[in-house]
């Protein structure tokens, strides 16, 4: 009798372990990353989205730069078709172009996957998957970059945080007169 209720204890906990496995998916729609190492000389550096299909239609990165002194530089919203890839160059589509005039060597990189087209009225919607390469310096005197690849870090998105990186945008696209924009690479582009 102990025998059979211990292999049904069993039986029990791994339905559950397996089931939860398959039950569970990734409703992330916020993601950070960094860059650095922005220079002449340094290879580019590249932030790649997928749209993992789950909705069956387009969503939209909106990508916020900011620099090393949490200002920010550049957004805009890219379109990813369902099971397309995006790839964005940091330094030719996302850093090309700051509000400032001055390029970035370093900073911060923020994605909102969403169902609108618009940087500054996102609506967060779950679907993207994130990547991106960094190009590390290999030691301080020889000039020698390497390049290492992750996946970007899902983060918490609060109300808060999604209004601020709205005006941010709003009115970097306001007062720039066109600087402070992301160039869009369209998909089957970028390779």
């Amino acid at each position: 009798m102990k025998k059979v209720m211990f292999m049904l204890a069993v039986a029990a906990i791994a339905l559950m372990v397996s089931g939860s496995a398959f039950a569970q998916g990734d409703w992330s729609t916020y993601f950070v990353t960094y860059y650095a190492n922005n220079v002449s000389g340094a290879p580019d550096a590249t932030l790649r989205f997928i749209n993992d299909g789950d909705t069956g239609w387009p969503l939209y990165a909106a990508i916020y730069v900011f620099d090393d002194s949490q200002e920010l530089q550049a957004c805009g919203a890219c379109e990813i078709t369902p099971d397309g890839l995006l790839s964005e160059d940091v330094k030719t589509e996302l850093t090309n172009n700051p509000i400032t005039g001055r390029v970035p060597t370093r900073g911060v990189i923020k994605t909102i996957s969403s169902s609108s087209w618009d940087p500054t009225n996102v609506v967060p919607t779950s679907g993207l998957r994130g990547f991106a390469t960094h190009i590390q310096r290999a030691t301080a005197t020889s000039g020698a970059y390497a390049t290492t690849e992750t996946a970007v870090a899902d983060s918490n998105l609060s109300s808060w945080e999604t209004q601020t990186l709205d005006n941010l945008c709003y009115y970097a696209g306001l007062l720039g007169s066109g600087q402070g924009t992301i160039t869009c690479t369209p998909e089957d582009k970028d390779f």
